[in-house]
């Protein structure tokens, strides 16, 4: 099965537009969902929990965001029951090994992508994509 949904959390608007059109370009997946505001997507999120073509398949969720930052969209994300699994991957510009150690914590993210996103890292973010799916 093929990643149909990404969605893409970041505030900012020059990175989802850059990361959107590597996406488009890799045939990462056929539909991108992005989120300026984590708390939208959150929102978002917790309102389609039970409706699974609703659901993203992938999020690529940013670190340093304001009024909610990565670990809290995450802290809040892992207590809510969703219909289908979603693979999370951290993308960030953070190089701090704080961060690397704490991603670790949070058994839905499946890898630390460090910014900018290349055609190489969504190759490998595919595989272990497939691996979730096909372990379910």
């Amino acid at each position: 099965m093929k990643n149909k949904t990404t969605c893409i959390i970041d505030d900012d608007k020059l990175s989802i537009k850059l990361m959107s059109m590597l996406i488009s370009k890799n045939n990462f997946c056929e539909e991108i969902v992005s989120f300026h505001n984590p708390q939208t997507a959150l929102d978002e999120l917790k309102s389609n929990a039970t409706n699974p073509s609703k659901l993203p398949d992938v999020i690529l969720l940013d670190l340093n965001m304001p009024v909610l930052d990565g670990w809290q969209f995450l802290d809040e994300f892992t207590l809510i029951s969703f219909a289908k699994k979603i693979v999370v991957f951290i993308v960030s510009s953070s190089i701090d090994p704080c961060d690397l150690e704490m991603a670790k914590n949070y058994p839905i993210v499946k890898d630390y992508i460090i910014k900018p996103l290349s055609s190489e890292k969504l190759k490998q973010a595919s595989v272990i994509i497939e691996n979730e799916i096909s372990s379910q």
